[in-house]
């Protein structure tokens, strides 16, 4: 081929590529998971008015943990564990949720299903002032003060202005003051 020829093939064979692309006003987002206007589901009606994951506002788990919250600050943790527990259910990767069940199981004393759902908690959440401060508590519940002290420490060091971490280990002080046999 002459070089004129090769210069109009590789011209032609640019404007074909750069005709099969189409630039739209997505500011570089990739929807894969959204169907087009007219695509139409297995069971032979239209996509639309379906609400396809960017549409969603929340989580399934999120109701459950909220009034597994409303049950444990109304100090009903047999309910608060049994929502938490739900939750773990709808969303196995809600961190929180797996904390809450953790706290609800303490206060019931079932400190063998509070281990669990801490060790859960911690590879969902990790080293967080809460998770620390929770697990402090549930040794301080068992009565085991040299455990609760350093994950009351470790959650102070992580979060120094913390007013529940200064309170359990106030509390902590006074549980070692005042042993009652």
């Amino acid at each position: 081929m002459t070089r004129p020829k090769r210069l109009v093939v590789a011209t032609s064979l640019l404007l074909i590529f750069l005709a099969g692309c189409q630039t739209n006003d997505t500011n570089g987002v990739v929807r894969t998971n959204e169907p087009a206007k007219g695509d139409y589901t297995a069971f032979g009606d239209t996509f639309d008015g379906l609400k396809t994951v960017s549409d969603v506002d929340y989580y399934a788990s999120d109701q459950a943990v909220t009034e597994a919250k409303t049950q444990f600050r109304s100090e009903n943790y047999g309910n608060a564990g049994a929502l938490f527990y739900k939750a773990t259910r709808l969303a196995p990767n809600d961190g929180v949720a797996w904390l809450g069940l953790a706290a609800s199981c303490d206060r019931i004393r079932r400190f063998d299903l509070a281990d669990m759902a801490y060790g859960r908690a911690y590879r969902l959440l990790g080293a967080t002032p809460e998770y620390y401060n929770n697990v402090g508590y549930s040794y301080l519940l068992r009565g085991k003060l040299q455990d609760a002290r350093s994950n009351f420490l470790k959650a102070y060091e992580l979060a120094p202005n913390d007013p529940t971490v200064a309170n359990n280990l106030k509390l902590l002080s006074s549980s070692v003051r005042n042993v009652e046999r």
